[in-house]
């Protein structure tokens, strides 16, 4: 009986994580990076980490400024890769196919726009 509720408890806290498991979807998207301190940039990197951060379901982000990707840790059942694209579009930076608006461009520091 004993065995039978530590089994139960267990369950019931891991329960949820194992079933979340083929949700959790990793993607790298291709982006525009013009700067090697882009990610460490505070007007720069951390508005496109607390943009994607402020996304529910967003679990992990890493910007790689040498192969200029964005990798992304995401559950797809609470956002989607369109969502993801266009929250990065949105902070200066182009997603994939997705270009970023020239307004977002220009809030951007200038080494960051390309512009240096």
């Amino acid at each position: 009986m004993r065995k039978a509720l530590m089994i139960a408890g267990m369950l019931a806290f891991a329960g949820p994580a194992l079933w979340a498991g083929d949700k959790i979807k990793t993607v790298a998207i291709k982006t525009t990076i013009n700067c090697d301190h882009c990610k460490m940039c505070p007007s720069c990197g951390a508005r496109l980490e607390k943009s994607l951060y402020d996304q529910k379901g967003i679990k992990r982000v890493d910007v790689d400024d040498q192969h200029k990707t964005i990798k992304v840790v995401y559950h797809s059942e609470k956002i989607t890769l369109e969502t993801i694209k266009n929250t990065i579009a949105a902070s200066g930076y182009d997603a994939d196919e997705v270009k970023a608006p020239a307004e977002a461009l220009a809030k951007l520091d200038a080494c960051c726009r390309g512009a240096e």
